[in-house]
């Protein structure tokens, strides 16, 4: 067998495993929109669906870490692409993880719409929030897909618009929480969705931080915006 199918057979199951990361990605974004839905539509039926659809995705992760492992033994790469099947197994683990985030939320929005307190609930103020973080991981995807370094930093810097939405919503709800205490049940509830909502963007960050490591070799976890543009150069 010559060296060129060699090649283009491990370009063949690097586009699969690649594809099936793009699809598990669409998965959890879905649930995103349907757990945040759930809250603004005060339905339990939705945040139900994002409960049964986290299955799929654990079991998504574990495939696609048997088809890394299965490549690693058979075709034994080096450098780059060594580099490029250890962060899709990390970028994976990511993805599972923000499923697991969409699951708590769409838990918590169930037993909210149950306890009857939901039509209280100002849930429209996670919306940005939400449309942040799934963007966010929307973009970093894509942007894995094309190995782009540029949009990578770019999803860095867009991260920290999450964290001010994020502390934003914090002082606001310490208000509510000191002029009414008799929000501070449903205030906590809030809390922990916007915490949940920090915790995407955070994956969404770790899945761009991939792409560069993979691109320069450089590991740029706990780095400054300052460095990584510098190792970029």
């Amino acid at each position: 067998m010559t060296e060129k199918h060699l090649s283009t057979q491990f370009d063949s199951e690097l586009n699969g495993v690649s594809a099936r990361v793009m699809e598990m990605g669409g998965l959890v974004e879905a649930q995103i929109r349907q757990a945040i839905s759930a809250l603004s539509q005060f339905s339990v039926q939705i945040a139900q669906q994002v409960i049964d659809v986290e299955p799929r995705v654990n079991a998504m992760e574990i495939e696609i870490d048997r088809e890394l492992s299965t490549i690693i033994v058979r075709r034994q790469p080096t450098a780059r692409d060594l580099r490029l099947l250890i962060a899709i197994s990390k970028t994976t683990a990511n993805l599972e993880r923000v499923g697991d985030e969409a699951e708590k939320i769409a838990r918590m929005a169930r037993s909210i719409v149950e306890s009857g307190a939901a039509r209280a609930l100002p849930s429209s103020e996670l919306q940005v929030a939400a449309e942040l973080a799934s963007g966010l991981l929307r973009k970093a995807l894509d942007a894995f897909a094309r190995l782009d370094t540029a949009a990578a930093v770019a999803i860095l810097k867009e991260d920290d618009l999450i964290d001010r939405e994020f502390d934003g919503f914090v002082r606001k709800l310490i208000t509510y929480m000191m002029e009414d205490p008799r929000t501070i049940s449903v205030s906590l509830d809030l809390l922990f969705l916007a915490k949940a909502l920090e915790r995407i963007g955070d994956h969404a960050k770790n899945i761009a931080e991939f792409i560069i490591y993979i691109v320069k070799g450089a590991d740029v976890r706990h780095t400054t915006i300052a460095q990584i543009e510098s190792a970029l150069q």
